[in-house]
Parts: C-alpha cells; structure tokens; sequence
C-alpha cells in the first residue's frame, strides 16, 4: 500500500535508531537476522510513525475518530480508533473541571498489556495546545525515591525492615545533617518502610551514601525510563536524571528527590509503577488501538510492547510493601482512607508515592502521586500531577484515589452479582 510504504521509507531510519537505544541493554538488536528483533524493529518502526502522524490530535485532547495525515505530498482521510476507557476519560477530565487546580494531569493505562485508559490534561487559565499529560518539565521530587529504594532493594538486598540512622529533620535536606554519619543523643532510627511512606529526605540521603554507589542509582533511573524515549504510539517528552559521579551532597539531593534538575512526564511515572505492580517487568503504554484508510482497511493495529525485566520478582514484592504503607500510613493516607476501609474494595490492592516540590514549568507547588490499584486480574498504573501557585483545591493523589474507585467500582458489583447467582442457582 502507497501509505505503508511512503511512511516506512521516511521512519525505518529513526525507528531502529530509537529502537537500538531503548533496547540496546537487552542485546535484541545485536542480531538483527533474529525474528524477535525483526519484529521488534518493525513494531517500534509503526509506532513511531503513528506518534507523528496523531501527534495534533493528541496534544489538543483531541479523540474524535477523523484522521488526517499527509501522504506522498498529498493529505489523505484515516480512521482511528483509541484505546481510551469512555467512562474513564469523561470522569478524569470531569474531576479537573470540577477543582479547577491551576494545572492538572493525570495518565492512567492497564500495566497488564499497555491499553491507555485515560489522558486528561487542564490550565484553569488560558490553555495551550500542548497536553500537561505528556510534558517532562516538573520536577521528579520524591518520586524518585522509588528509583532510590528499588536499588536498595535489588541491588544492595535490602529488606523493608532495613534501619536507617539519621540526623536532623525529616524534610529539610540540610548538608551538615546528612553528610555526617556520627552518632549522638540527637541520632535517629527508622526503617526504610517507614521512611519510603512518609518520604524523610534526610533518611534517603544516608541510605545513599552508605549503601548505594552513584553509578548504581544511575543505573537504575535508567531502568526506569529516565534519559530514553518511550517507544509510545503518541507524542510523550524525555525524563531527565542526572546523578553526580561521586558521593556527595549532590547525590543525596538527587537520591532524596530534593532537587528541581531531575525531571519525569506522567507518562514516565505511570511506568514506574507499572513495573512495580508487574514484577519488575515494564509494559509500554499504547493509545492507539488501530488506524483504517478510506478503504476500511487496517493500516495499524496496536499491541502490547515489553520493555523487560528491571528488577528482580522479589525485589517487585518488596517495593509493594513500601508503596503499600504510603496509602496504609504514609503521606497518601488521607487520600485513600476511605477506599482503604471500605468492606467493598478489601481485595483491591494500593500503593504509591507522592512527592511534592516547587517548579517553574508551569511555576508553582508540584503534587504528585504515582501508584498502582490491582486485584486477582486487574492491574491499573496511575500517574497524577497538579501544580498550584498559591491555594490547593485536590491532592493529586485523591485523583489517583476517585479514579481507582471509578474503575473497580462496576468490576467489583459485576462480581458480587456473579457470585449470588451461582448462590441462589445452587439452593434447593
């Protein structure tokens, strides 16, 4: 077909360079006669091209079903269908609406096979073309403690019970507190659970320091989506993490999540705690389902993509205990209170981190949540995002919290009402 191959010449070249990039650690495309890396170039080849070619309609929040898109010098109709959940979508952008926070974002996907569910984006003042959703201008704050604890966890075999000693406050990352490793009257103790959920900056500063190596964090905060691109099917911005060299204050900023330099999209943290929920395996979110010409006939299905295993099965299990206590205990708890003792939701499972920083793009108190709602079957990775300049109207993380409810609400009642007719069919 004319489309097909005028759009394989013009990103057969950018999709395998991006393609060797994204999974150069994995040695699939040192053989490129293997069937496995054919097909994997040829998936991240269309994947590419179609983030160009909806790459408008994205921004704009735009999810009609017309397409445009030139072809040979030529613009041609198309038809696409998204992978976006009606009742979701509408509820997400409803909440936004509703609070009016001078910005809002929030990116939900199903972490089991990729399938994007909801992508809302708002300004409460005069918006821009460009969705906040798939912007890496905010600072990764504390989120990145989860880059942090996962190499602890895998690579230093710490356990959630691990004692950190520390001196100083629990927020404030002043350098003669966390650079000294002397033990006074004034010395504090605390598990890593413990300062994972209520987020003690000062803590994760010496658990840097002494148990982790900088080229390890790095390691990891590439493992984790920083410093690459995605292999979406839609237009998503680059992270950035820079870790220092050596063992120094800087580390302990960046290991923390206490500075502004490092930077995550939505998109980039609903991965990160997609690979948390999924053992350690990281699914690539996917929006467009698939793409007809004027023929009806398919030109682009969409389909499940696997970056790899990060981190070990069991270093996974770990990392949900301390996500797990951020909504039991930690700086989520009031958020997720409600759905947390509710009889309903007992075999639904949460966890997450926030984090909290001021930024300056938009400018403004940065609030984060990133986080994952499962069941036997279900599995949901959520990253929410608001940015206020002066009053809080939602926690992003109490958007996180409606969403999961809304989504695991019809599931759940489906469920009851299976079960009380095969009660009432087995009854005499």
């Amino acid at each position: 077909m004319r489309f097909r191959h005028k759009f394989k010449i013009l990103w057969i070249g950018v999709g395998l360079l991006i393609a060797g990039s994204f999974y150069f650690s994995a040695g699939l495309f040192e053989d490129q006669t293997d069937p496995v890396a054919k097909k994997l170039g040829e998936t991240l080849e269309a994947r590419f091209m179609v983030a160009k070619m909806v790459e408008d309609k994205v921004q704009a929040h735009d999810w009609s079903s017309s397409l445009e898109a030139e072809v040979d010098g030529d613009i041609e109709k198309f038809n696409v269908k998204w992978t976006l959940d009606e009742n979701l979508q509408k509820y997400a952008d409803s909440i936004f609406k509703s609070y009016k926070p001078d910005y809002g974002a929030v990116f939900l996907f199903d972490a089991t096979n990729g399938r994007v569910l909801a992508l809302s984006s708002f300004e409460k003042g005069k918006p821009t073309s460009k969705s906040l959703a798939l912007r890496a201008t905010y600072p990764a704050a504390s989120i990145f403690k989860v880059i942090t604890a996962t190499a602890a966890v895998d690579q230093a075999g710490l356990k959630p019970g691990h004692t950190i000693r520390f001196n100083g406050g629990n927020y404030t990352l002043y350098r003669k507190n966390v650079m000294s490793d002397q033990i006074n009257r004034w010395t504090r103790t605390v598990t890593l659970k413990d300062a994972f959920s209520k987020s003690l900056n000062t803590a994760f500063g010496r658990l840097a320091l002494e148990k982790l190596e900088p080229e390890v964090i790095n390691e990891y905060a590439n493992r984790f989506m920083f410093n690459q691109d995605l292999a979406t099917d839609f237009p998503v911005e680059k992270s950035i993490a820079l870790v220092p060299s050596e063992k120094n204050y800087e580390l302990t900023q960046v290991a923390s999540g206490f500075n502004k330099f490092n930077r995550l999209s939505p998109v980039a943290g609903a991965m990160i705690a997609s690979a948390i929920v999924n053992n350690g395996r990281v699914v690539v979110p996917y929006l467009v389902d698939q793409i007809t010409d004027f023929e009806d006939k398919v030109i682009y299905s969409g389909e499940t993509l696997e970056k790899g295993q990060i981190m070990a099965e069991e270093s996974a299990s770990k990392m949900r205990t301390l996500m797990e206590e951020t909504v039991l205990s930690g700086t989520s708890r009031k958020s997720f209170r409600s759905l947390v003792r509710s009889k309903k939701f007992r075999e639904v499972q949460m966890g997450g981190k926030t984090g909290h920083l001021t930024g300056d793009n938009p400018k403004g108190r940065t609030d984060w949540f990133v986080g994952y709602a499962f069941d036997e079957d279900k599995k949901l990775a959520v990253a929410a995002i608001t940015v206020n300049e002066k009053y809080w109207t939602i926690k992003s993380s109490q958007v996180a919290q409606m969403l999961f409810k809304r989504y695991f609400e019809p599931v759940i009642a489906q469920r009851t009402a299976a079960s009380e007719a095969r009660e009432q069919k087995g009854r005499p």
